[in-house]
C-alpha cells in the first residue's frame, strides 16, 4: 500500500469497500468520506506531499531530465559487457585464445555485474541514487580505458571484472528512480522504457562493435565507450538531482511527539525533518472534501515543483549508514522467500536468456557455413533485435497500464498488482515463435532472412516486454524495497546467464541448436505460465507477507 493508511482508516475503507486491503492493493477512487489528491479525476498513488521539492511534485522538465539522465546511464553502462559477440574472432586472434575462453569475457562480466548490486543498492538507499550513478560512471570510464589498452588475456579479463562491478546500477537503480518520481498509473510505461534502454544497449553494442572491429579496430570501440560514458557523467552531474525521498509510514507518524503536530481539525499535517533534504509534510487522508479546487489547495506544487540545492549534493547524509547498508545487503536474500519476487526473478532471468542465446551464438552460427558472414554483417543483424525492442517498448508499457486501468474500473476503482499479468499473454506467444524460428532455422540452414527478421525481432519484442511486466508486478507489490527486488532479480538472472554461457556453445557443438534453445524456451514458457497461479492466488501470497517489515522501510 503506497497510500500509507493508518490502521483506523484502513479498517474503515475495508468496511466500506467490503474487501481486504493488503500491501499492493491500491484505492484509485474516492471512497465515502475519504478523498485523495487527484490529477484529471485520477487518484494519485502514492499521494504527493505539499513540498515543492518532493520528486512527485517536480515539473515536467525536471522529471524528463531525471529520467533522461537515468536512461543514458543505463544505456552506456549496459553497452559494454555484452558487446563482444561480433568481435570474438578479433579477440581470439589478439589474445591467442579460443572461443570458449573468449566467451568467458562476457560470462564473468555478467556474474560480477549481478553481485555488484549488493554494494550499489545499499549505497543508493543510504546515500542516494545520485552518488551511485556518479561513482559507477567514473569506474565504468576507467574500465573502458583499461579495455582499450589491455595487451593480454588476463588484463582484458581484469577490465571485464571492473566493468561488471561498475555496470551494476544499470540493472537496479533506474526502477527505483521511476518509483521515486512517477505515480503508480504511469510506471508500466516507464518501466518498459527502462528495459528498452537496458536491453537496447545490449542490442546496439554489437551493432556498433562489428563495423568498428572490422574497419577501425576493436580497441576503438572501447575508446568510443570512454567518450559516451564521460558525456553521460557530465549530464548526470548537472541534470540528475537526488530522487530519494522518504514518505512517512503511519507508524512513524504516530511516534512523532504531539508537539510537532500542527493544523486544523480538518487537516492535520505532521512535519518531520528527515535525512538530508528529505523534509516531508504528511497529511491525514481523512479530508472532508477534495474537489479539484481542494486538490490544488492540498498540493499547490503538483506539477510545479523543482529540486532543491540540497538535492544536488554529491550525497545525502545518513544518521545510521552502517545499519542501513547491512539491512539492504540482507533484504534481497529475504525477498527470495517471497513467491511474487521469485516469480518475477524467473520470468526476467529466462526471458533475458532468450536474448543472451542470440548474443552468445550469433558468431558461431553466422560465421560458419552455409552463411560465412563477416563480423560487420553479423553486427548489423542486431538491428532486428533493436527494432523488436522498440516494438516491445511502444506496446507493452501502454498496454499494461491500459489493461490495469480497465480492470481497475471494473473492480470499482480498486487496483490489484495482478491486473498487469494478462498483458504477458501475447508476448509469450511471440517468444515461442521467435525461439522456434531461430532454433530450427540455424539447425536446418534456412535462409538468413526469416531467422533475423522474424526470430531475432521476436527476441527483441519479448525481452522488452516480459521482464518489464513481471518486474513491475513485483515492484507494485513491494514498492518500499524496489531496489532490493531488482537485486534479487538481477542475481538470479546473472547467475543463470553465467552458467548458460559456460555450456551453451559446447552443447550446440555436441547436439545442434534445437535441444538447448528449445529447452530454454520451454523453461521460459513454464515460468510465464506460473502467472496463472499468481492471477488466482497472488493476493493470498501478498497477504502472507503483509506484516513483513519490508513494507515499513
Amino acid at each position: 500500500m503506497e497510500m500509507n493508511y493508518d490502521e483506523n482508516t484502513l479498517h474503515q475503507l475495508e468496511e466500506e469497500l467490503h474487501i481486504q486491503i493488503v500491501p499492493g492493493t491500491e484505492i484509485m477512487t474516492d471512497v465515502g468520506s475519504h478523498h485523495f489528491v487527484k490529477s484529471s479525476d485520477r487518484v494519485l498513488v502514492p499521494q504527493p506531499s505539499d513540498d515543492p521539492h518532493d520528486p512527485l511534485n517536480w515539473n515536467t522538465f525536471w522529471k524528463f531530465s531525471t529520467l533522461t539522465c537515468a536512461s543514458c546511464a543505463t544505456f552506456v553502462q549496459g553497452m559494454g559487457p555484452l558487446s563482444l559477440a561480433p568481435m570474438i574472432p578479433y579477440l581470439i586472434k589478439a589474445f591467442d585464445s579460443n572461443l570458449n575462453d573468449v566467451i568467458q569475457f562476457t560470462g564473468v562480466a555478467i556474474l560480477v555485474l549481478g553481485f555488484s548490486n549488493f554494494i550499489w543498492v545499499p549505497l543508493s538507499t543510504s546515500f542516494g541514487r545520485r552518488p551511485v550513478y556518479l561513482a559507477s560512471l567514473l569506474i565504468c570510464f576507467g574500465s573502458a580505458i583499461w579495455r582499450a589498452k589491455a595487451q593480454t588475456y588476463g588484463s582484458f579479463m581484469g577490465a571485464c571484472v571492473l566493468n561488471g562491478i561498475a555496470a551494476g546500477p544499470a540493472e537496479t537503480i533506474q526502477p527505483n528512480v521511476i518509483a521515486d518520481v512517477m505515480f503508480l498509473h504511469e510506471r508500466g510505461t516507464y518501466q518498459t522504457l527502462y528495459f528498452a534502454f537496458y536491453f537496447g544497449s545490449l542490442m546496439v553494442g554489437p551493432i556498433i562493435a562489428g563495423p568498428m572491429a572490422e574497419y577501425s579496430g576493436w580497441r576503438n570501440f572501447w575508446w568510443l565507450n570512454v567518450g559516451l560514458i564521460g558525456a553521460t557523467f557530465i549530464l548526470c552531474l548537472f541534470g540528475f538531482p537526488e530522487t530519494k525521498y522518504h514518505r512517512m509510514h503511519p507508524d512513524e507518524i504516530n511516534n512523532v511527539a504531539s508537539g510537532k503536530t500542527t493544523g486544523s481539525p480538518v487537516e492535520k499535517t505532521t512535519i518531520r525533518t528527515l535525512e538530508g533534504s528529505d523534509i516531508e509534510k504528511v497529511a491525514s487522508p481523512e479530508l472532508a472534501d477534495l474537489s479539484h479546487a481542494a486538490t490544488a489547495q492540498r498540493d499547490p506544487w503538483l506539477g510545479k515543483g523543482r529540486p532543491s540545492k540540497q538535492q544536488f549534493r554529491l550525497f545525502q547524509p545518513n544518521a545510521h549508514p552502517f545499519k542501513s547498508v547491512l539491512l539492504d545487503v540482507w533484504i534481497p536474500w529475504k525477498l527470495f522467500a517471497f513467491p511474487i519476487v521469485e516469480f518475477a526473478s524467473f520470468v526476467v532471468s529466462w526471458s533475458a536468456s532468450s536474448f543472451l542465446t542470440l548474443n552468445l551464438t550469433q558468431s558461431q552460427a553466422f560465421a560458419a557455413p552455409p552463411y560465412n558472414f563477416k563480423p560487420l554483417t553479423i553486427g548489423f543483424f542486431n538491428f532486428a533485435i533493436l527494432v523488436g525492442g522498440i516494438l516491445g517498448l511502444v506496446t507493452a508499457g501502454p498496454l499494461s497500464d491500459w489493461i490495469s486501468m480497465r480492470l481497475t474500473k471494473r473492480n470499482n476503482g480498486i487496483r490489484e498488482p495482478e491486473m498487469r499479468l494478462p498483458t504477458m499473454i501475447p508476448y509469450v506467444a511471440i517468444m515461442i515463435i521467435g525461439n522456434f524460428v531461430v532454433a530450427f532455422g540455424w539447425q536446418q540452414g534456412w535462409d538468413w532472412k526469416p531467422i533475423v527478421v522474424v526470430g531475432w525481432a521476436c527476441a527483441g519484442i519479448q525481452v522488452a516486454a516480459l521482464p518489464a511486466i513481471a518486474s513491475t508486478y513485483a515492484v507494485d507489490s513491494y514498492k518500499p524495497v524496489a531496489g532490493s527486488v531488482f537485486v534479487s532479480i538481477t542475481v538470479n538472472k546473472n547467475v543463470w546467464g553465467y552458467g548458460f554461457s559456460k555450456f551453451i556453445n559446447t552443447w550446440i557443438v555436441e547436439d545442434g541448436y534445437v535441444p538447448p534453445i528449445m529447452t530454454n524456451m520451454c523453461l521460459i514458457t513454464l515460468w510465464c505460465l506460473c502467472g496463472v497461479i499468481f492471477w488466482v492466488w497472488g493476493k493470498q501470497f501478498r497477504t502472507w507477507t503483509r506484516n513483513s517489515k519490508v513494507h515499513h522501510m
